[in-house]
């Protein structure tokens, strides 16, 4: 779950209330967060660095509140606090608008090329007309949008976001692809231009921006982002450019983020409400290279409609219709009663991009209801708890090894294709391996099809300890099945050593039916060869 570190004074000061630490963790729990710590900056460096690095260092008290990873509306304050005083109907939820440009001008446009197409093919951009920042503010624009980046962007690989001082470039822009050698510019905190080549290189040692580089590190082409005078805006997902990028005296913003609707979404409702007209964001066009042209912000409502029934059922509770309606609008999900029997239509604002199906809502109807207030109830269907037989025997085996003085040992379940098939003399072809598509590392390349790869390099890891060394392991394997429809399946395995000689095998053991296992064990013993493991 995310963590959103927020001031204690400032938040209490945005909720319009003073709580006690005690009372906000209880406030927390209502609407379905969790105060993780409370803590400060000066604490935080004392702890990670020691006393000497903490000297100087903030009082100030910081609140840790872990927030759902799907609810992006409350990665920031503006967003939390928000939530929260509409949920203790202190405030309405808010109507975003996208409206037209007031001087009524033509829109923003941002050009997509059709280079694009090899990297990142899709843009969407808004501006924050008229804003108006102060510190705090301004630091947690910025904080939402690295949340953003760890979370819905995957760290920038599924999307990136670029804010840009719309007062000191001119449209319209340009999103294009060009070879590294081609493009230069003076990046964020830099005083000199590079090419696009040497900021790879150059941010090779960065410990913030290297995370990133590998994104697009070996494309041919880097996607870029030019304004209409030839300006360098953005080299995405990497770096911004250096006197184009968002600054606290900052009024009017252009926000462009590459392939994401949500992300571009969450941002201008988040911080719309310090534009000079409340809760508006002035559109921005979208051209893109089969001529089709789009608007954004969406920023775009649905109704869903569903009946008190189905969430008093599931809930475990027994309200009206009226009750629920409200409930739900507590979670800025605006509802009411459609007249027709109990059906409630419910609105899904645009910062509500975690709800897609009715079972959300009925989430958000508990969570407003309260999980500690729903009575506890004898379940109307009968059943009788009982192990499974896979996990009964295998249970079984372990207490009787251990008893025997083996030591269990637990391995990775993902190795090479070295482990399994040139290590142990076997084809690849032949050893129905499940392969990964996009393996990190080229020790994790297959889903292991059995334990001996794993044991024999627990063995070759301990070969100074004390002899004997006695092992086993008791862990799921997955082999390839060409007749099932999941084209795999989930089998268990048992190997036991003893000083480097396998004395004990349990064959493929299916999950569901124990009488299709093959049970070799005891075997005699088979000298193994752990060379190639050393």
């Amino acid at each position: 779950m995310p963590t959103v570190s927020v001031k204690r004074d400032l938040l209490f000061e945005a909720l319009g209330q003073k709580y006690t630490d005690e009372e906000f963790d209880e406030l927390c729990f209502e609407f379905g967060l969790e105060l993780d710590e409370i803590t400060s900056e000066k604490e935080i460096l004392s702890r990670e660095q020691g006393d000497e690095k903490a000297e100087g260092a903030s009082d100030v008290v910081l609140y840790k509140i872990d927030v759902p990873a799907n609810r992006y509306d409350l990665l920031c304050l503006e967003g939390l606090v928000r939530g929260l005083q509409v949920f203790k109907e202190k405030l309405e939820a808010p109507r975003y608008k996208r409206v037209s440009p007031a001087d009524g001008g033509e829109p923003q446009r941002l050009v997509i090329t059709e280079e694009t197409a090899s990297v990142r093919p899709h843009a969407v951009a808004a501006v924050l007309r008229n804003i108006t920042f102060t510190q705090e503010r301004y630091e947690s624009f910025i904080e939402l949008q690295e949340k953003l980046h760890q979370n819905i962007c995957r760290k920038r690989t599924l999307v990136a976001i670029g804010t840009h001082d719309l007062d000191t470039i001119s449209g319209p822009f340009t999103y294009t692809a060009k070879p590294p050698g081609d493009i230069r510019f003076k990046p964020l905190n830099q005083s000199k231009e590079y090419t696009a080549a040497e900021l790879i290189s150059h941010y090779k040692t960065d410990s913030h921006l290297r995370h990133y580089l590998h994104i697009i590190e070996n494309e041919p082409l880097y996607p870029i982002i030019y304004d209409n005078n030839g300006i360098v805006l953005s080299m995405p997902p990497v770096i911004n450019a250096k006197n184009y990028s968002m600054l606290l005296n900052m009024r009017n913003g252009f926000c462009v983020c590459l392939q994401a609707k949500i992300t571009l979404d969450m941002i201008v409702t988040m911080f719309s409400e310090y534009c000079d007209e409340p809760f508006t964001v002035e559109e921005a066009e979208v051209v893109y290279p089969d001529g089709r042209l789009c608007v954004y912000p969406e920023l775009a409502y649905r109704t869903e409609t569903l009946s008190g029934d189905f969430i008093n059922k599931r809930v475990g509770i027994n309200e009206s219709a009226e009750s629920i309606a409200q409930l739900l609008t507590r979670m800025c999900l605006r509802s009411e009663v459609s007249g027709e029997g109990d059906l409630i239509q419910v609105e899904i604002p645009p910062t509500r991009a975690d709800v897609i199906h009715a079972c959300d809502i009925m989430e958000d109807a508990a969570i407003a209801y309260g999980f500690n207030n729903i009575i506890r109830s004898t379940p109307r269907t009968y059943t009788v708890a009982n192990q499974l037989p896979l996990n009964k025997l295998t249970e079984l085996l372990r207490q009787d090894l251990t008893a025997a003085g083996f030591t269990e040992a637990l391995t990775f379940a993902l190795c090479s294709q070295e482990d399994i098939a040139d290590k142990l003399r076997k084809n690849i072809v032949e050893t129905r391996a499940v392969h990964i598509s996009n393996p990190k590392t080229a020790e994790f390349q297959v889903v292991r099809t059995c334990l001996l790869p794993g044991l024999l390099k627990t063995l070759a890891a301990n070969r100074k300890m004390p002899l004997p060394l006695k092992l086993f392991e008791i862990s799921d394997v997955v082999l390839k099945d060409e007749t099932k429809d999941s084209t795999f399946f989930p089998g268990r395995c048992a190997e036991i050593f003893s000083c480097g000689k396998s004395i004990g095998h349990l064959g493929v053991l299916h999950p569901d039916v124990i009488s299709r296992s093959e049970l070799t064990m005891p075997c005699s013993a088979i000298d193994m060869d752990i060379e190639p493991f050393l």
